[in-house]
């Protein structure tokens, strides 16, 4: 029953990391997702450093070897931060976060990993939830706009281009959840695969840096940035617990773990004083209800 528990704590400091990042997002900052990635590459490079120093064994040929996940994962993450420009992340993180379903079908069609039939209920209840959380938010936007009489601008639009963002992070980011289980399944332990990836994270923020401040001539105020070094602090908390999670049971944590996006509107509401409507909370009380029942399994 490992998995549960980190998957529990993988929810609650992605779901921050989502409202870190909601915070310290700005519309008119066209670097602002490369900024996002300075600060994750930093926190998380710092953390590898760390366990490496304290250490944990690790060799240079590991960041290879988990190279095609880290793609997926760091690839899935800077698509994520520059569709919030073009989207509501109340809309982009549900879509974003069915990932898990995608992963779940993969390892269970492909891999040949099993759920019973109550875990399989679970599973739907939680991708249900998730969906029907981002339908829900697209009509309340929607009926907004109408009443207000307003067109929706370059930023918010349902075009084709806008809406893809999520959908590419969904889809790369569950080929990385399926590319992760084959791997630590076989090829690599958890503990090196998670400094694998932080270490390749690292290696994307110096070139997120050279980019944006000596190509682009763009001045970083750390003050300014604490939120995004907030977000990172909870993104490399909640990738630890991710990483050990997944290797112990990918078919049903990863669909549980998607499930943070709730939680992220949870904490939207409770700290930013939004409110949920009743359908808000009955696709909340869904979800939590297939998550205690992944946790009874």
């Amino acid at each position: 029953m490992d998995w549960f528990i980190l998957s529990l704590i993988a929810i609650l400091f992605w779901s921050g990391s989502d409202l870190f990042s909601k915070i310290g997002a700005k519309p008119d900052d066209i670097y602002s997702h490369w900024k996002m990635v300075m600060a994750v590459g930093l926190v998380m490079g710092v953390h590898a450093i760390f366990l490496i120093c304290t250490g944990t064994p690790f060799s240079p040929g590991d960041i290879i070897t988990y190279l095609p996940a880290s793609v997926c994962y760091i690839g899935s993450m800077v698509i994520g931060y520059a569709g919030l420009r073009y989207i509501e992340l109340s809309i982009s993180s549900p879509i974003c976060n069915s990932s898990g379903a995608v992963a779940a079908l993969l390892a269970f069609f492909i891999m040949g990993q099993t759920m019973t039939s109550l875990q399989f209920l679970g599973v739907v209840l939680v991708c249900a939830g998730v969906l029907a959380l981002s339908i829900i938010e697209k009509k309340k936007d929607d009926a907004l706009r109408a009443a207000e009489g307003s067109a929706p601008d370059a930023k918010h639009t349902r075009s084709a281009v806008a809406i893809l963002f999520p959908i590419l992070y969904c889809i790369i980011d569950g080929l990385g959840t399926f590319v992760d289980g084959l791997l630590l399944d076989t090829v690599i332990a958890e503990e090196q695969a998670n400094i694998a990836y932080e270490l390749t994270f690292l290696l994307m923020a110096v070139f997120a840096f050279v980019y944006v401040v000596i190509v682009k001539k763009q001045r970083i105020s750390p003050p300014k940035e604490l939120p995004k070094l907030a977000g990172a602090l909870c993104e490399t908390a909640g990738q630890f617990a991710y990483i050990f999670a997944i290797g112990a049971n990918l078919v049903v944590a990863a669909p549980m773990i998607s499930s943070y996006c709730i939680a992220s509107l949870l904490w939207s509401r409770l700290l930013l004083k939004e409110k949920l409507s009743k359908a808000q909370y009955a696709v909340i009380a869904v979800a939590a209800v297939g998550i205690i029942i992944l946790g009874m399994e």
